[in-house]
């Protein structure tokens, strides 16, 4: 995964009506943590961060006046209706550090003909790996399955360096037959062999 390089600055006013007046500016509120260091607070660039951040596990590359930190984007605060970020929590990290992330499940390929469904029991699987060299997404192939076959956490085909953090017999994917939905009809057999309603007497 290749770095996101953002330009920061170090935040200097703090509560919410300072954080409301940086995100007027286009400025995103966040945090840089780890490693035993300070909290480092800082405001990022709106427009650029939000794009950076669409990659699950961004890594991010952030120049804080003049001064480099890799860090990685652990936590996303979004506005409920808006869904605008107000803030960002980051994590320290170190090239060849390993680090614990959560990735993506992304499903390809077409069940086996007949009524099959599949379902994705888990959308996302804990792993460790190198920090520079993050996983967007980990996937999974359904060609050709059946009814009554599943993928587990074991079966997953990880990329070299990464390391399942997630129970091996954990159901990934459960494919079953398709319900066959009962609309009330009657077909013409049974309507032929059901009784004929008594006249009704003059």
């Amino acid at each position: 995964m290749s770095e996101q390089k953002l330009a920061a600055t170090t935040r200097t006013e703090f509560g919410k009506g300072a954080a409301r007046k940086a995100r007027v500016a286009g400025k995103i509120p966040a945090v840089i943590y780890g490693h035993g260091a300070d909290v480092l607070h800082i405001l990022l660039p709106a427009k650029a961060t939000t794009l950076a951040v669409r990659t699950p596990n961004a890594l991010l590359d952030i120049d804080v006046d003049g001064e480099a930190h890799l860090a990685l984007a652990k936590d996303i605060q979004r506005d409920p209706i808006k869904q605008i970020i107000e803030h960002i929590d980051l994590l320290t990290v170190r090239k060849g550090e390993k680090v614990e992330v959560e990735v993506n499940v992304h499903v390809e390929g077409e069940l086996a003909p007949g009524a099959y469904v599949f379902n994705q029991e888990a959308n996302t699987v804990l792993v460790s790996a190198d920090a520079t060299n993050l996983p967007e997404t980990i996937t999974v192939s359904i060609e050709g399955r059946k009814a009554g076959e599943h993928i587990h956490a074991s079966d997953l085909e990880l990329p070299a360096g990464v390391e399942l953090l997630l129970d091996p017999e954990t159901m990934v994917i459960n494919i079953s037959e398709s319900a066959v939905q009962d609309l009330g009809e009657t077909s013409e057999t049974e309507a032929a062999e059901a009784p004929a309603a008594p006249a009704e007497e003059a």
